[in-house]
């Protein structure tokens, strides 16, 4: 059978990372045996439905390279891929799971059913309505009284059921309550939609976190009241923020796209989310989408949850950044050059900024003093390692000028080479004639590169200037 999953999440605004990690999985899941990629959209929740939140879906897969198959921009087989355009068919087999005694029409208001279950202590709501005759409920519902559809639930015992990741599982069904199926709206919930939808659009595989381990025994007896085989589980561990508490939006925890507008690449984000509870088996840690398709298993997910560790994936993202083309990488650097002077080399500060940065926003602060020297203190010129003060500064920096006023060659190795030589010359260490020059240039102790790449960088005419700044700030 020719392996289907489906990524179906709510549009509530975000993707949080739990949730991309989610169909992450599904996607290797099929890609890897060759299998189907659907979307579905799942808004029958129209309360926390937010506005622009599909697009947002839409753009986060395509960001990130997993294609799908079927969905609601590009059809398929078995649409219409979005829950509430498909209120018509949940309707239909909800009256039929009541037809089939997997289900019962109630007509308590939810006010009554929430006084009477208590979730803390595991008190659930006993439906008086279960014990009404098909026919007077029918009656009921033509004269006009609203209702919804429940659960009927009569099994005793154990279910039990296989799990890809957690094994053989067993659930008592006097721990399952009788949950709503269909609205009073109409709309379904998503306990009875997922069933629905998972069997008609032929899903094989359904991932989803372990929350759900138990309440799919209520799932499973969907499936066997309608005579249907159940697909094959693959419940995964949480993301936690730290050993106590799990990742989530709403505790103000980043999403895909915060960390993309905090110079996160999307690659790097992908690639170290599909580490978060699984792991190939070998000491590779690096891997593009095409290679997680290539090496992924269900067989080598965690049942242990995984701490989202920020640390990791700045080391992860820097990796990604230095395996970049030259073009690549300036292409990425270019919002960040926007109000730059035009005398700056772009070139030589691109080739300087890319070893050095893990993100794409630190390249902000590290160039803030190349659009204008900031305002800086003389003692910053005294630094105890490189043996220098203000006085030696004082001493150095015309001779510094009148080495770089006679330069012809402007790269790098040859400035370099220049102030070497003007160290020898003047039976000085380097760091004292190369340090001073460098707080001259920039004013900041800690910059993208050398004194000679920050005078590459700005050129000749405001390199020289800004030595001029400094000689009259020591005089």
């Amino acid at each position: 059978m020719k392996i289907r999953t489906r990524f179906a999440p709510s549009p509530t605004g975000y993707m949080h990372i739990g949730n991309l990690r989610t169909a992450l999985y599904e996607y290797l899941i099929a890609k890897a045996e060759g299998g189907d990629f659907l979307l579905r959209i799942e808004d029958t929740d129209q309360k926390r439905f937010v506005e622009g939140a599909t697009e947002i879906i839409y753009n986060t897969l395509r960001t990130v390279g997993m294609k799908w198959d079927e969905g609601p921009d590009i059809g398929g087989n078995f649409g219409p891929y979005v829950q509430s355009e498909r209120k018509s068919i949940y309707a239909e087999y909800a009256h039929k799971l009541v037809e089939l005694g997997g289900a019962h029409y109630c007509f308590c208001s939810k006010s009554e059913a929430d006084e009477e279950k208590n979730e803390e202590l595991n008190i659930k709501f006993q439906d008086p309505c279960k014990f009404i005759s098909l026919e007077e409920a029918k009656q009921r519902i033509a004269n006009g009284e609203p209702y919804v559809i429940r659960q009927t639930i009569n099994k005793k015992g154990k279910s039990k059921y296989h799990d890809e990741v957690y094994g053989d599982i067993e659930i008592d069904y006097d721990e399952l309550d009788e949950g709503v199926l269909l609205k009073s709206d109409g709309f379904p919930t998503y306990n009875f939609a997922n069933v629905v939808d998972d069997h008609l659009m032929n899903i094989t595989h359904v991932v989803r976190g372990n929350e759900y381990v138990s309440s799919t025994p209520k799932y499973n007896l969907i499936y066997e009241d309608f005579g249907w085989e159940h697909p094959h589980y693959v419940h995964v561990p949480p993301v936690m923020k730290d050993a106590q508490h799990k990742l989530s939006k709403r505790n103000g925890d980043a999403s895909f796209q915060d960390l993309v507008a905090k110079g996160y690449l999307p690659e790097a984000i992908i690639n170290y989310i599909a580490l978060l509870g699984w792991n190939p088996g070998t000491e590779q840690e690096i891997f593009s989408l095409e290679e997680l398709k290539q090496v992924f298993s269900i067989e080598r997910l965690s049942k242990s949850p995984s701490i989202f560790d920020i640390t990791k994936l700045t080391w992860m993202n820097g990796c990604y950044i230095r395996a970049k083309s030259f073009e690549e990488f300036y292409q990425l650097t270019l919002p960040y050059y926007a109000d730059l002077p035009s005398n700056v080399n772009l070139n030589a500060l691109t080739k300087t900024l890319q070893p050095r940065i893990e993100t794409l926003a630190q390249i902000e602060e590290q160039i803030d003093f190349v659009k204008e020297l900031p305002q800086y203190e003389n003692e910053l010129f005294f630094n105890k390692k490189m043996k220098t003060d203000t006085e030696i500064a004082k001493s150095v920096l015309p001779s510094i000028k009148e080495v770089l006023s006679a330069q012809n060659e402007w790269t790098n190795e040859a400035l370099f080479e220049s102030l070497k030589s003007l160290a020898e010359k003047l039976n000085v260490k380097n760091g004292q004639i190369l340090y001073p020059a460098r707080i001259a240039l920039s004013g900041k102790e800690t910059t993208p590169g050398g004194a000679t790449e920050i005078a590459v960088i700005l050129g000749k005419d405001e390199t020289l200037k800004r030595i001029d700044t400094a000689i009259e700030k020591l005089a």
